[in-house]
């Protein structure tokens, strides 16, 4: 199972239109908004990365939507293999190494890191 949010942005006098739209497509749920800037926080998902990649192409192209981007995604299957390769105890070691902050390398995402 996968799922996905989606900022889907539109123009201020075009909201309301596009969230009912959205809310009766059965293609996403549509969670919150802001009017003023035209833009709605929906999820979308899916039983692979095609199927959810087919309803985004869906709703990019309902009326009035100018923008709809996929922002972060969540794969249940991917999570389960990460999990299994994952040494708990060297982890948590590392987790308690005092170490400098010059010896301390983040490039934005810790996966295939342990």
């Amino acid at each position: 199972m996968n799922i996905s949010s989606i900022i889907v942005k539109t123009k201020p006098e075009n909201y309301d239109a596009v969230w009912i739209n959205l809310k009766e497509s059965n293609l996403c749920d549509v969670h919150f908004g802001d009017k003023e800037k035209g833009i709605i926080i929906i999820t979308i998902e899916g039983k692979n990365v095609e199927e959810e990649i087919e309803k985004l192409r869906q709703i990019e192209e309902m009326p009035f939507i100018i923008s709809a981007d996929m922002h972060m995604s969540y794969c249940e299957e991917e999570l389960d293999e990460m999990i299994k390769d994952i040494d708990i105890n060297k982890t948590v070691k590392e987790l308690n190494t005092e170490k400098k902050a010059e010896e301390i390398s983040y490039f934005g995402s810790l996966k295939g890191k342990y």
